[in-house]
């Protein structure tokens, strides 16, 4: 295993457990201690982890949270700017729709609404139009990302090149104005991109938890960013930063 592709697996168990130790990491990827201590020093220095006595930790704003962790907090803003969002969308539009509890929101206020062509690789997405007939889903293929509920990887990108939709509605874990949308993961975010890259038109939803949080990968630049849609606790000096930039921000 390549010093590069062993990084990004700590990454990723960093991220997704939020602790982990060096022995169950030298365990884990078959080689020594020793090794995963200058692993984890090159990637605290990277500002990607922090390092601590005997392992490692996730910085609050790169750590992957379950969808578990998601289910439930601030439902009524996700609601509410779910159903903002579906007044974007016309029937007869080709939409993609990404992971997260917010375009899971989204989707559940499109069920009734008829001649839609939904492309997306969440299974909760996917699964909310399961009693709506008059529309029809495609899902990516990809490898499964439980903590997300997702599809990812090369063959989700791979669906998505041949796609082309009138709008994208991404989430992610962060939103910054000078950064843009940004994941704590490398395929997570690859996936993604390639959403917004197959999209006429890129609209991200995020209620006001994420405003002010920079993951370790960019998604989505701010100045491909057509829209976002949030609430109305989102901070009034982040929706000016992002207005004054050409984002139209809608708030629900």
């Amino acid at each position: 295993m390549i010093a590069a592709q062993r990084r990004n697996l700590i990454l990723d168990s960093v991220r997704l457990e939020g602790a982990v130790s060096i022995s169950e990491l030298a365990r884990r990827l078959s080689t020594s201690p020793v090794t995963i201590r200058r692993d984890l020093a090159l990637l605290h220095t990277a500002g990607l982890l922090t390092r601590t006595h005997g392992g490692a930790v996730a910085d609050p704003s790169t750590r992957e949270r379950s969808y578990s962790e998601k289910v439930g907090q601030a439902m009524a803003e996700k609601m509410a700017i779910g159903r903002f969002a579906a007044t974007l969308v016309d029937d007869g539009d080709v939409v993609i729709v990404g992971p997260g509890t917010t375009p899971e929101a989204f989707a559940h206020s499109l069920r009734e609404r008829s001649g839609l062509t939904i492309v997306t690789n969440s299974l909760p997405v996917a699964e909310s139009f399961v009693s709506s007939p008059e529309n029809q889903v495609i899902m990516t293929g990809g490898t499964l990302r439980g903590s997300i509920r997702a599809l990812v990887g090369e063959a989700t990108s791979r669906t998505l090149r041949g796609i082309h939709a009138n709008k994208t509605f991404l989430s992610g874990n962060g939103l910054v104005s000078d950064f843009g949308l940004s994941t704590p993961s490398m395929i997570v975010a690859d996936s993604d991109a390639a959403m917004a890259a197959a999209g006429r038109e890129v609209i991200v939803l995020v209620d006001f938890t994420k405003f002010g949080l920079r993951s370790a990968i960019q998604t989505v630049g701010t100045t491909s960013i057509a829209r976002i849609v949030t609430d109305t606790s989102a901070p009034a000096a982040d929706v000016e930063s992002f207005r004054s930039m050409g984002v139209r921000v809608d708030v629900a």
